[in-house]
């Protein structure tokens, strides 16, 4: 069962005290974030309600906007997570090649992890880099004008890191 120290109760408490009294439903966004790095990378049902319980609101209203965005992972995921953009200026320029191109290297397709854990590839809607295409979302940073060898790159980047 998740429960945060004193310490991390804290700090959910710092992050609701920046909205207005009685909304502090606005802090989701950011204590999803929180919940989810603090589980391990993803958001367990029971995390939600965890997340819900601290901010006095009803389970759903984390459920919908947990299922909303892709930055959160409702499974669990690798130690790196290549979020490659699916829409339409990066899939002119090759995106669907990158998706099987890693499929190709780590055997898995959108939505999967690798056996070892380190690797999960998730396919996400546009990350407003349009220009840069085929392009990915790897952690706070983003990949641009991706190619067969870069995916080598951050493949082999992805390993020394879990090394």
């Amino acid at each position: 069962m998740i429960r945060f120290s004193e310490d991390k109760l804290k700090q959910v408490e710092e992050m609701i005290s920046h909205y207005p009294e009685g909304k502090q439903k606005s802090a989701l966004l950011p204590l999803l974030h929180f919940v989810q790095k603090e589980n391990g990378g993803w958001l367990s049902s029971e995390a939600m309600d965890y997340a819900a319980e601290l901010l006095k609101i009803a389970p759903i209203e984390v459920y919908e906007v947990a299922t909303f965005y892709s930055m959160y992972n409702l499974q669990p995921v690798g130690k790196t997570i290549f979020e490659v953009c699916q829409t339409g200026p990066c899939m002119l320029r090759g995106s669907d090649g990158i998706v099987d191109y890693i499929y190709e290297k780590l055997g898995i397709k959108p939505g999967q992890t690798t056996a070892d854990g380190l690797f999960t590839l998730k396919t996400v809607e546009c990350l407003g880099a349009c220009g840069y295409a085929p392009m990915m979302q790897l952690g706070p940073d983003y990949r641009e004008h991706l190619t067969k060898e870069k995916i080598d790159a951050l493949i082999a980047e992805g390993k020394a890191k879990a090394n």
